[in-house]
């Protein structure tokens, strides 16, 4: 009789054992499965652009309407957003010019004057707290440093300048002041279109 009250309470404390183990593995799984991870969210990104015309250094301001960015999903905003790449169609370019000629003298005269017209390329890094985009234009690559805001940590900023140089761009910027010749003056009569455009790009990282 001691002998089955033995093996009965070993089943017993065994069958108990069992069931908190199983108990502690679902919540483990359950843990892990609702981990929410950060992901970039498409449609709510907005890529937007100033030039600048005329020695005064007046800003002429545009977007790209249109952007495609890799599906990826980090456990941070920053692992989300490291190594993304991303594509902007030339052709979703947009300056909301009243005369609606602008756009289509940047396309053809700006861009159509370059390699690969099509679409910009390129990879964002963000480690160790410095973030920059490797952009493909030209047929160049080069870097361009970002200054990030993180707001909630779902509401990012980032911001930069390019120069066109960078991107042996340069004959591709006189192609559009030529035919913006009159446009660029400024009140000294000069026509002028700067190298340098300032990129400012905003997404929102959605949790799932």
């Amino acid at each position: 009789m001691k002998k089955i009250s033995f093996l009965l309470i070993a089943l017993m404390i065994s069958t108990v054992a069992c069931k908190k183990e199983k108990k502690e593995t679902k919540q483990v799984e359950e843990a892990l499965t609702t981990t929410e991870k950060y992901v970039v969210k498409p449609e709510a990104t907005s890529i937007k652009w100033t030039a600048y015309k005329t020695t005064d250094k007046v800003g002429v301001g545009g977007e790209f309407t249109s952007s495609k960015f890799e599906i990826k999903s980090g456990d941070s905003p920053q692992e989300a957003l490291n190594n993304l790449n991303f594509s902007i169609p030339i052709s979703s370019l947009f300056t909301n010019d009243a005369t609606n000629t602008r756009d289509a003298k940047i396309k053809a005269s700006f861009f159509g004057a370059m390699l690969d017209t099509d679409f910009l390329k390129g990879t964002i890094s963000y480690v160790d707290n410095k973030c920059n985009a490797s952009l493909t234009m030209n047929g160049v690559t080069h870097n361009i440093p970002l200054d990030i805001q993180i707001e909630e940590e779902r509401r990012v900023t980032l911001t930069g300048v390019m120069n066109l140089k960078d991107w042996n761009a340069l004959n591709a910027l006189a192609s559009l002041n030529k035919v913006c010749f009159d446009l660029h003056k400024g009140a000294d009569g000069v026509s002028k279109t700067w190298e340098d455009v300032a990129i400012e790009v905003s997404t929102f990282l959605r949790k799932n």
